[in-house]
């Protein structure tokens, strides 16, 4: 039997399932247009309302048979009039939040939409996910319930199964489901993109590998759906993929885009698949064993391991504290079954081959480096990519702005935002603002303009001396630090305001050294809705900026807020950016700051940064409001920015 799976690679409405739907029914039409249709359609995990809903699920989630009925509806208005037993059949699997039992789920449906010969419409299998993620940027647990089943379950395309993102991460799912006799498993995903330094977002590379090690572990066809666009930031870069069960790819979608991947599924495949690699059939032969083992091993019971012993009769065992225990005193007859005496592995240096000499050179891994940026590096093209998209998703398609204003200092981070911006909205979409004030550098004002010029973009030359001493001459006493406050918040009043004045929006210039460092002005320099360099240390907006061709005078020059003459960023630190940045790097990977010294770090270093890292998470959050209800807004009443 052969069939073709179609994978909608979607980006749905946020938190707006009637909207979702409303798109999906234009992937109908789409479909009714093809020469030759799809047998089975496949969509994403929470493809009808996003993924990052927290509290709005309650809003979202349906029962599994108000989206059947949903999606009967939108299939019989793009297909014809008429019962759903006169429509050409479609088998579909999309990731909903379902409300079942009085209680919530991240779930997937298979259903047959229309009907065909001796065929009935209906759904034909819900999976409700299993395994949770609740760490990092994931808080599923705290709004929805675990399901409990993994099964297959038939389908007019042989015997199918789903998972849903996380339950593919542990390989005893799509075990369970091919032992159930799954010739098929769709595994439906919402996964923000993570890992900025390879060829591919890191998480995406692992899911690829992953899907091959399923495939060819089993035997079966891996068909992975991926969400696409940004909600909150976070964004889902697709790489939607189908393997087939000699973990051969047969379709692979783009990054980022929307867009309807095709392949061709034969289910012959699978017998020959699995003659040359019966590693399914070996696992059935051994399934009891292994049940029990896995049975005692979640009890915690000892297991005892024997052999024969070479020099004399008896056995030798294992004890559970790993004392090696003669055969006579555990009463052990000689003549044990065993595989042989195990050597243990060394856990030293890596051995080469034997030399003509007979010495064996030994290799050991270089030492820890604390001045190597490779924890620092990144794949320049794709994550402008990354970001040019981001800018298009939050400001156009979510808050629906089709121009940005950007305050262009002569730095290389407000520089390296233009750059961007322009690339996402083209050059007449980006104003450029210059603020000086009358103690600025004249070589910012002269740097901003060679950004205006490169880039051949408006702007407007805004200079804030009287409006901040209008201020300031009430407040003599103000020290630098007053003085720059009250300069940055201006900056923030003259960007809102001409955004305002434009119908545009403002975009944020601040990276990701500065904002863990407090090195900012609390509600001016952070206020812009829209930041696309706030998860790029400094060392990475410079490797970035070198890309996208901001010009080197600018990108060379030393670090500085110019809120004082000669002031440098790095002379108020103590710090490079360089080291601070790899410190960072380690710190909030989960090193201690002592275990950084022991790998090299100077310790006053290490100290400073941490102290400025610990000193300044308040700078990083809203405003502390006092509880006093259960329905206490960012504690309770949780809906994420874009929802």
């Amino acid at each position: 039997m052969s069939f073709r799976v179609m994978l909608a690679q979607f980006r749905p409405s946020k938190g707006d399932y009637r909207g979702s739907l409303r798109r999906l029914g234009e992937i109908f039409r789409q479909i009714g247009r093809m020469e030759r249709r799809p047998d089975v359609l496949v969509l994403p995990e929470a493809a009808l309302t996003g993924y990052f809903l927290e509290g709005g699920v309650r809003e979202q989630a349906r029962t599994a048979g108000e989206v059947l009925a949903d999606l009967q509806a939108i299939y019989t208005e793009v297909f014809g009039e008429g019962d759903a037993g006169s429509l050409p059949p479609l088998d579909i699997v999309v990731g909903f939040y379902e409300r079942w039992r009085d209680r919530f789920y991240n779930s997937a449906l298979y259903a047959t939409l229309g009907a065909g010969e001796g065929l009935e419409p209906g759904l034909r299998h819900v999976h409700r996910k299993v395994f949770l993620p609740t760490y990092g940027v994931f808080d599923e647990a705290r709004f929805v319930e675990s399901g409990h089943h993994i099964a297959a379950f038939d389908t007019r395309f042989g015997r199918a199964a789903m998972l849903i993102c996380e339950d593919a991460w542990h390989s005893i799912s799509p075990t369970i489901a091919a032992l159930d006799g799954a010739q098929v498993l769709y595994i439906v995903s919402a996964s923000p993109a993570r890992g900025p330094a390879g060829e591919r977002p890191t998480n995406l590379e692992r899911w690829e590998d992953m899907v091959h090690d399923i495939a060819s572990e089993h035997g079966i066809y891996v068909v992975l759906c991926q969400l696409v666009g940004f909600e909150g930031g976070k964004g889902f870069a697709g790489g939607s993929v189908v393997v087939g069960p000699r973990a051969d790819v047969r379709a692979r979608a783009p990054l980022w885009d929307e867009v309807l991947l095709e392949a061709e599924i034969d289910l012959h495949d699978l017998p020959l698949a699995r003659a040359d690699l019966p590693l399914l059939a070996d696992l059935e032969e051994k399934l009891p064993y292994v049940l029990e083992e896995l049975r005692a091993a979640g009890r915690g019971e000892p297991r005892h391991v024997t052999w024969d012993d070479y020099a004399k009769e008896g056995a030798r065992h294992i004890s559970p504290n790993g004392r090696q225990i003669s055969g006579a005193a555990l009463g052990v007859a000689g003549g044990a079954v065993s595989a042989g005496t195990q050597t243990p592995v060394s856990s030293g240096p890596m051995i080469a081959h034997t030399t003509g000499n007979g010495v064996i050179p030994v290799f050991s891994p270089p030492p820890f480096n604390p001045q190597s940026d490779d924890p620092l590096r990144i794949n320049a093209p794709m994550v402008a990519e990354w970001l040019v998209r981001f800018l298009r998703e939050e400001v156009s398609y979510r808050r629906g702005f089709k121009r940005v204003v950007v305050g262009l200092s002569g730095g290389v981070d407000s520089a390296l935002t233009t750059y961007l911006c322009v690339r996402a909205f083209g050059p007449e979409h980006v104003l450029a603002l210059r603020m000086p004030y009358k103690t600025s550098s004249p070589e910012s004002l002269e740097h901003a303009q060679i950004v205006i010029d490169d880039l051949g973009i408006p702007s407007e030359t805004i200079d804030i001396t009287r409006a901040v001493d209008g201020y300031l001459d009430l407040a003599p006493d103000a020290d630098a630090r007053r003085r720059g406050n009250v300069m940055a918040r201006m900056r923030m009043i003259v960007l809102f305001d001409y955004s305002a004045k434009i119908g545009g929006i403002p975009i944020g210039t601040g990276n990701k050294t500065e904002r863990l460092f407090g090195y900012f002005t609390w509600h001016a320099d952070d206020s812009p809705p829209v930041n696309p360099l706030g998860d790029l240390f400094k060392t990475q907006v410079w490797q970035l900026a070198r890309y996208v061709g901001v010009p080197d005078v600018i990108v060379e020059k030393p670090a500085s807020a110019d809120l004082i003459r000669g002031q440098t960023d790095e002379a108020d630190f103590g710090v490079s950016y360089p080291q601070a940045d790899r410190i960072l790097a380690y710190l909030l990977q989960g090193y201690s700051a002592e275990r950084l010294v022991e790998l090299g770090f100077a310790a006053h270093e290490v100290q400073l940064v941490l102290r400025r890292l610990n000193s300044t998470h308040w700078k990083r959050h809203l405003p502390s409001v006092a509880m006093l209800t259960s329905t206490a807004i960012g504690e309770y009443y949780l809906r994420p920015v874009d929802y």
